[in-house]
């Protein structure tokens, strides 16, 4: 039976769960975020999760409305800096990926102070995709190796801000397509896209994809034993 190792998700559909609801699009970002500790919670629970990484803010979110982009640097300082108990109590592991340099001073150094004080919890990592796109990882894991010669693909690996195949990849918000998001890690890993909006996603349909994924047969580009 397949485990559920390293669970990724794309967190889609916050600005139209509010739209729907007549609310502001920042209003929606927040319920999200609400569920982003739900989820990570659940999964620092079963035993059998070792690795979460959730794609929070992409390479490519700098194009939207300045104002909305000022609200999620500043909402994400203050989720980082509330979890930080919660993290601790869970045991939970916080692993940003993405370059942060293009963050504030204020960002930067909440996110590498909430990394330093947890990174002895062990029951889960959660890994927030922070300025984050898979090309952009790419190029900057060939940068670290540019004076290396006859680079392996594990040498690429190890380069990568991700070192962990993805298992199961989940979007919300209806959309079915990867966005740029761990397009090396995620070469086998089993895809569920879902209707459900980011803020109405619960640990309940979690849990029934995660019993889809233990019954998929994965072959790795190999035969079935029978």
């Amino acid at each position: 039976m397949n485990k559920p190792k390293h669970i990724a998700i794309i967190m889609d559909g916050n600005g139209r769960w509010a739209t729907a609801k007549g609310k502001k699009r920042v209003k929606g970002h927040e319920a999200g975020a609400e569920v982003v500790r739900n989820i990570t919670e659940y999964c620092a629970k079963n035993e059998e999760i070792t690795r979460l990484t959730l794609y929070a803010f992409s390479t490519e979110n700098w194009k939207r409305p300045r104002l909305e982009v000022e609200f999620l640097m500043k909402l994400l300082e203050k989720y980082l800096k509330q979890e930080l108990p919660n993290y601790l109590k869970n045991n939970i592991r916080f692993e940003p990926i993405g370059d942060i340099r293009a963050f504030s001073s204020s960002l930067q150094k909440t996110i590498k102070h909430v990394k330093e004080q947890t990174k002895h919890c062990d029951a889960l990592v959660q890994s927030l995709a922070l300025n984050y796109g898979a090309h952009n990882e790419i190029v900057r894991a060939f940068n670290k190796l540019k004076n290396k010669e006859n680079i392996t693909e594990e040498m690429l690996y190890n380069a990568l801000d991700c070192k962990e195949d993805v298992d199961i990849l989940i979007r919300t918000g209806g959309d079915k397509r990867l966005s740029n998001f761990l397009l090396w890690q995620a070469a086998y890993a089993e895809l569920f896209f879902t209707d459900t909006l980011w803020p109405d996603f619960t640990t309940k349909e979690l849990e029934k994809i995660i019993t889809k994924f233990k019954k998929i047969e994965r072959r790795f580009g190999g035969l079935n034993n029978g």
